[in-house]
């Protein structure tokens, strides 16, 4: 199986090509510490090619829920260090998922602070999920230009700290409705600035982040992850194709490790002037990076898909999650686990570090 033959991803040597995605599972503590449990965790999953950890704040300004985790003080870094230090006793590499949620948070999280985003557009139709239960969303306050540069350092800090943590490499999160995709988006982005108007200046966040990470650590040890047709938390494009080729082609030059391009998930319905084809098709195509593809792939559409010659890492991530040994499991066409979805936020050992392996 191709899946499971060694690739070489920027300074990296993968053992297959499964990547475990980002997984916001809601296990640290109040003071966004990394726990024994966590290690613990994503040692069991070593066997991946690549781990890529659940998202972790850049910052107290990017906190959005409860229980997820920071690499923005010293105490923070140094409590993932037993995380990475488990993977690669394990033999993994792992790389961090780095999070700004923007608008995607409530101020019940945030110490009575509103949550912040390119313009002072409310998320409707959705609640959040809080430490004191679903809320409705708030109308987020619009941040200034120099809020907009200290975010842009926050996540160089945090990319530092990773590599302080152990971590092998850094991934911002640019999708799934946070904040680089409501900088990037027409329905959240209403500045007139130069961070808004033109598709031109909402790529801008993004692009400056990008630069930020790769002068920090190196374009080797970072990668992307986007969301060209996925609607979540009320994210909207005119014309996504034209946005993200954009985006895309700017990305193309600079010098880094991956581009993780994520399928619109089949539990949200797509927007009526949104293209019906195949996001790998028409976005991964334009890729000059490693393209790492996700969402909903089983062990043969895995297959498939690297087969077609697009992508050449697939990103699996609730089937990671309730199968620690997936690698083993496809190389033998095991039976899998079936994730069980009422544990997968917050809680602790059970539906987290108790599923089975094989033997």
């Amino acid at each position: 199986m191709k899946l499971l033959t060694p690739f070489q991803l920027g300074n990296i040597e993968l053992k297959n090509r499964m990547v475990m995605a980002a997984m916001t599972r809601s296990r640290s503590v109040s003071d966004g510490m990394a726990t024994d449990l966590m290690a613990e965790y994503y040692a069991q999953r070593a066997s991946a090619g690549l781990i890529l950890s659940e998202a972790i704040n850049i910052s107290a300004d990017a906190v959005g829920s409860p229980f997820t985790p920071g690499l923005y003080t010293d105490a923070q870094v140094q409590s993932w260090k037993k995380v990475t230090d488990a993977v690669h006793a394990q033999g993994g590499k792992i790389f961090v998922q780095l999070w700004h949620t923007g608008r995607v948070a409530h101020s019940v999280d945030r110490n009575g602070a509103l949550p912040v985003a390119p313009s002072a557009v409310k998320i409707e139709g959705m609640q959040h999920f809080t430490s004191q239960g679903a809320k409705d969303f708030e109308t987020p306050r619009a941040l200034t230009v120099a809020e907009i540069k200290q975010t842009i350092a926050d996540y160089a800090q945090a990319a530092k700290n990773a590599m302080a943590a152990g971590f092998d490499g850094v991934e911002l999160h640019a999708a799934n409705g946070y904040l680089p995709q409501q900088f990037l988006s027409d329905s959240v982005n209403l500045r007139s600035d130069e961070y808004g108007g033109s598709v031109a200046n909402k790529a801008r966040f993004t692009l400056e982040v990008m630069d930020a990470l790769i002068a920090a650590v190196g374009g080797e040890k970072v990668g992307i992850k986007i969301s060209p047709l996925h609607p979540y938390a009320g994210i909207a494009f005119d014309d996504p194709t034209e946005t993200y080729t954009y985006l895309i082609n700017e990305l193309n030059k600079r010098n880094f490790a991956f581009v993780e391009l994520m399928k619109r998930s089949p539990m949200f319905p797509l927007l009526p002037h949104y293209p019906a084809d195949d996001e790998i098709e028409r976005f991964g195509k334009l890729v000059k990076q490693t393209l790492m593809a996700g969402t909903a792939y089983t062990r043969d559409s895995g297959e498939a898909e690297l087969e077609k010659g697009i992508a050449e890492l697939i990103a699996y991530g609730s089937s990671f999650l309730a199968n620690p040994d997936l690698p083993r499991r496809f190389e033998l066409n095991a039976e899998l686990n079936a994730p069980d979805r009422a544990t997968m936020f917050g809680g602790g050992e059970h539906g987290y570090t108790d599923y089975p392996a094989l033997g």
